[in-house]
């Protein structure tokens, strides 16, 4: 084997670890510095405000810096507050509207026990039962392991809910901390932006820094392009739903509105995740009124969804299907329902990183050596 093939071999083995302390790095590190990235992207999305203020109005950038982290906290904080308020009137009501439920349904199952078939099958049940005591102890058996089951699982459930609350009430010291120095770290990191973007520049060779330019603003288009159109699609839903639902006069139509526009998040099932079975359930219930006017909506959304969603992600994204839905289907084998939004943001950093050259990059330096 010629010394040129060595070479390759060695390029080759030298990517190869260079990647794989990269995956590695990102796995072990990326625990331990989140706050700071997540401070690096708060930094980044204010920016233009800071340098709006510094520019236009002469304010010091370090002022500018902090009246906008203020605003910015003041207004999430009030979006959060009047969200979680609503949300808990709603659900309080809701749960108190429940026992008429309960007595609906406590009342169809009275309505069915007294049939005279199901009555008929009963007694002829009873009777198979004194008639055969052989199998008495097998079906109370049964009996006990079901009711054994249903006890084991009822527990297990309010275990989980009780687990649940501690677990939200222990971590929100750690959720204050975290957001403290979220904050902090956006406030050095947007004062000092300019300095720090030169610095980091001066770290690599000028090919790299190209490169990683290039990879970055194919990445910001399409990445923060369908971050975006997904929230516009899921906000779209959500206020469509809950003007629809105001408008029929639904209770707790804010909360429900929320909650569908969240589940327009699953793929293919989408809003009919919530609104088929609801609708069935009106009909079902009786309600024939309310089960056209939810049908109305439902073909509303369908309709909107139909005509805007090819455009905003045409103009957001510019994914092709076939990749996207791969992409979807093996981060879904791979992460489960995280992979439903890892998988296209993979593809979308594979192809800002394929637009930029560096498997082309790569190939040339294995195959030809580093340029001279």
């Amino acid at each position: 084997m010629d010394r040129v093939v060595w070479k390759r071999i060695w390029r080759t083995a030298l990517v190869l670890s260079l990647l794989v302390i990269f995956i590695l790095a990102v796995i072990y590190v990326t625990p331990l510095v989140y706050p700071f990235l997540l401070g690096w992207l708060l930094a980044y999305a204010i920016n233009p405000i800071v340098n709006l203020l510094n520019r236009k109005l002469k304010i010091p950038r370090w002022l500018g810096v902090s009246i906008t982290l203020v605003i910015f906290v003041i207004a999430m904080l009030t979006i959060v507050s009047a969200l979680v308020t609503r949300i808990v009137v709603e659900i309080i009501t809701l749960s108190k509207s429940l026992n008429n439920n309960i007595d609906w349904w406590r009342d169809q199952f009275e309505y069915i026990m007294d049939k005279p078939e199901i009555q008929n099958l009963i007694t002829k049940l009873t009777s198979f039962y004194q008639d055969n005591p052989n199998y008495q102890e097998t079906i109370n058996g049964r009996i006990s392991d079901t009711a054994n089951l249903v006890a084991q699982t009822s527990t297990q459930i309010i275990t989980s809910i009780l687990n649940g609350i501690v677990s939200i009430i222990t971590s929100l010291p750690n959720v204050a901390t975290i957001s403290i120095v979220v904050l902090l770290a956006a406030f050095f990191i947007s004062k000092d932006w300019t300095r720090l973007g030169k610095r980091t520049a001066a770290w690599f060779p000028q090919n790299i820094m190209q490169s990683a330019f290039v990879v970055w603003r194919d990445l910001k288009k399409a990445l923060f392009g369908y971050l975006r159109a997904q929230f516009i699609m899921i906000s779209i839903t959500a206020v469509v739903v809950t003007i629809g639902l105001l408008i029929i006069g639904v209770h707790y139509a804010i909360t429900i509105g929320m909650l569908i526009g969240l589940v327009d998040l699953l793929p293919y099932l989408g809003v009919g995740a919530a609104m088929v079975p609801w609708i069935l359930y009106t009909f079902i219930y009786g309600d024939v009124t309310l089960g056209i006017e939810l049908s109305i909506l439902y073909g509303v959304i369908l309709v909107a969804r139909q005509t805007i969603e090819p455009k905003v992600l045409a103009s957001s994204v510019g994914l092709e299907a076939l990749p996207t839905l791969i992409a979807m289907f093996v981060g879904l084998k791979l992460f489960g329902v995280l992979g439903l939004i890892v998988g296209p943001v993979s593809l979308i950093i594979l192809t800002a990183i394929h637009k930029a050259n560096v498997f082309r990059d790569l190939y040339g330096f294995i195959v030809r050596g580093p340029k001279t």
